[in-house]
């Protein structure tokens, strides 16, 4: 058992009131919450907790996991934490069980910035695939990108997407994130002095300058879905047998956008081009065809094609924010290796038009 303070969300009577909120405990309570294990990732802490019934609670859950906030970045940049926190209360609370782990009790604290989610534990039906940064096999690969088709045909072009789930970005919220995506990029390219080639400089310029046109996919509205954002391969449990779901986790980074924006950042960011070249078009037919089968319309595999290059080509900015928000270097120094060698071959930067 790891020994240490128990977090204030934790607490047995918090505990209590957040599983018979959700259904999960009718009778008796929670009498004392232990910390089984806990460790802290780049962005976030969790804490496998055990708990103690005063009565024989039926089906009630022996362990939880709580997520929460880093104590150094409350009121920092990085504002995950509280956006999560809505993926739960606005998204998952209206679909389907058995896409993301189910969620007890998420809370964000507008004065403090403090929040936290306590989550199911899933650590006896399901496990990582694999330690980073190695990749899955072609067959979890393949699991997780028809989980992810399954998801996002749950939301392709649904009615609520942008009035009661998410936002549009309109004219000036796009012109806005524009600019501070410009000031970061002065900051990534000054830091990163001659490390950063003349030529990749160039894709930078005409990538800004080729936005306004490129954006008008995006605001078209149509074949539009939820997308994790964070959709790397590490944050998808797999099931221990053929008893559950792939579950897909970390949603702090979600929004409304094409859905082939995960499939880049799961593939063309993360994988070097030999794993890439021969993963990849077997993937986006996977993809293309669990979205045909979950009812999805007038999007054929040549769309998903041209949507995913475009996609591949706005991943170059990935780094950047990476580096903008604190992300260490061992991750996004990589990601912008692997994303330009994408961008080459797949010659995103066609798209470009001049």
């Amino acid at each position: 058992m790891t020994t240490g303070s128990l977090p204030e969300a934790a607490t047995a009577e918090q505990v209590t009131d957040a599983l018979r909120k959700s259904g999960v405990l009718v009778d008796g309570r929670v009498t004392h919450v232990a910390i089984e294990r806990s460790f802290a990732t780049v962005l976030s802490h969790f804490f496998q907790l055990r708990l103690t019934y005063d009565t024989d609670a039926v089906d009630a859950p022996a362990s939880l996991m709580l997520k929460a906030g880093l104590p150094d970045r409350a009121g920092g940049p990085w504002l995950g934490g509280r956006h999560e926190v809505s993926f739960y209360k606005e998204v998952a609370s209206a679909m389907p069980t058995g896409y993301v782990p189910r969620c007890y009790d998420a809370h964000w604290d507008q004065d403090t910035g403090a929040w936290h989610l306590l989550f199911e534990d899933l650590s006896k039906s399901h496990f990582v695939a694999t330690q980073w940064p190695l990749p899955p096999t072609l067959a979890q690969c393949e699991s997780i990108i028809r989980t992810r088709a399954r998801f996002h045909a749950l939301w392709w072009d649904d009615a609520r997407l942008g009035a009661t789930v998410g936002t549009w970005q309109d004219a000036g919220a796009t012109e806005q994130s524009f600019k501070r995506l410009m000031e970061q990029y002065g900051s990534f390219a000054d830091a990163l002095g001659d490390r950063l080639s003349t030529e990749r400089r160039e894709h930078y310029a005409r990538l800004f300058d080729a936005a306004p046109r490129l954006m008008e996919r995006y605001h078209s509205h149509r074949h539009m879905t939820i997308i994790q954002g964070d959709a790397h391969v590490w944050n998808c449990f797999l099931p221990i047998g053929d008893n559950a779901d792939t579950r897909i986790f970390d949603w702090d980074a979600w929004r409304i956008d094409v859905g082939s924006d995960d499939l880049a950042y799961m593939m063309a960011l993360h994988w070097y081009p030999d794993l890439r070249v021969r993963f990849e078009r077997h993937l986006l037919d996977c993809y293309h065809e669990e979205l045909v089968i979950q009812g999805v319309q007038d999007y054929d595999r040549r769309a998903l094609q041209d949507d995913y290059r475009l996609s591949v080509l706005w991943q170059t900015t990935t780094p950047i924010w990476h580096r903008a928000v604190g992300i260490p270097p061992l991750i996004w120094w990589n990601n912008l290796e692997r994303i330009h060698l994408a961008v080459d071959d797949l010659g995103c930067r066609d798209l470009f038009g001049d």
